[in-house]
């Protein structure tokens, strides 16, 4: 059954994403000229300690703007009755936040008050994909950081079982175009994927199916082996393709292969012009790079914020 996301909805997303801030690339020419190489080194440091901080932090980015814009509201601490986004199901498994406040630390050491939670995040994310051997790009700047973060919202971000229609119309409410989607969800390179987003396509897949049919049967057995349906490992899963903490094509390759984890990757090959994507990024890494760093600055560019907070967690 298609997943149409009421009007409300909608409305709130379009009037949110489009009256944000204007962006530049010399925000901070003047007020904080070392904010990206601050954030960088602090990246870099950390993901030498912990190989898995750039799939983590370039999720933690994706996640953010498809909520009210890029405006660091996944960053924010449940408080009192409300639960945030971070403590959401859909983010579960999120981890890499201490990054994030380190590098914040770091900024605030140097020019207090200035740099936004939203834009660190967002230079996080690009040097998360600069040091896992992808595309460098210039990040514009001047995101402001949000008041509100709920977790019940969390309900809108795309599932992995969206068929290709759901997925169009999420990125279609976030101004973002089928080749958009293409591009961005090349970021399923990088990563580990848990039993529990991919299960229902390896048992009772439907009535007449067990495995989804679309899957590679050999790929399906070695799946099952790894998540049993009784007595599973607590973080069974796996890499998301052979190749998990390098920022490459192969994520396409394994869609045509019939060997890609999630529902919606496959759904990708449902439609002629997302199918003829998948192919000219599975044969070109060069053609992907480019199309993912045009789409990151258009997804990043999404706005909704209205403060710099001194510390990510917690609003002014």
């Amino acid at each position: 059954m298609a997943h149409f996301v009421p009007l409300l909805s909608t409305l709130l997303i379009f009037s949110i994403y489009y009256q944000g801030n204007a962006l530049s690339s010399n925000y901070y020419a003047k007020t904080c000229p070392q904010a990206e190489d601050t954030v960088m080194q602090i990246v870099k440091k950390e993901s030498k300690k912990d190989k898995t901080v750039p799939a983590t932090l370039l999720r933690m980015h994706f996640h953010d703007c498809f909520l009210r814009g890029c405006d660091a509201s996944i960053l924010l601490s449940s408080k009192g009755k409300n639960t945030a986004e971070k403590d959401a199901p859909p983010n579960g498994s999120m981890h890499g936040f201490y990054v994030i406040d380190g590098a914040k630390r770091a900024v605030e050491a140097i020019c207090p008050g200035v740099v936004s939670c939203a834009d660190i995040l967002a230079f996080a994310a690009r040097d998360a994909v600069v040091l896992s051997g992808g595309p460098y790009w210039e990040v514009p700047k001047g995101r402001k950081d949000g008041r509100i973060s709920r977790a019940s919202e969390t309900t809108l971000l795309p599932k992995p079982t969206f068929n290709i229609s759901q997925l169009q119309q999420s990125f279609q409410q976030r101004g973002l175009s089928a080749d958009d989607l293409v591009a961005l969800l090349g970021a399923h390179t990088l990563g580990f994927s848990h039993c529990s987003s991919f299960i229902s396509r390896i048992y009772n897949f439907n009535a007449t199916h067990d495995i989804d049919p679309t899957l590679r049967r050999s790929f399906a057995a070695s799946l099952k082996s790894i998540c049993p349906l009784k007595n599973r490992a607590k973080n069974a899963g796996i890499s998301n393709d052979p190749s998990p903490t390098t920022f490459d094509n192969t994520h396409y390759r394994i869609i045509l292969q019939k060997k890609s984890l999630f529902s919606s990757d496959h759904a990708l090959l449902t439609t002629p012009k997302t199918k003829n994507l998948v192919y000219k990024f599975a044969t070109s890494k060069a053609a992907f790079h480019k199309a993912f760093t045009n789409s990151m600055i258009k997804m990043s560019s999404l706005t909704g914020g209205q403060e710099v907070r001194k510390d990510c967690r917690v609003v002014n």
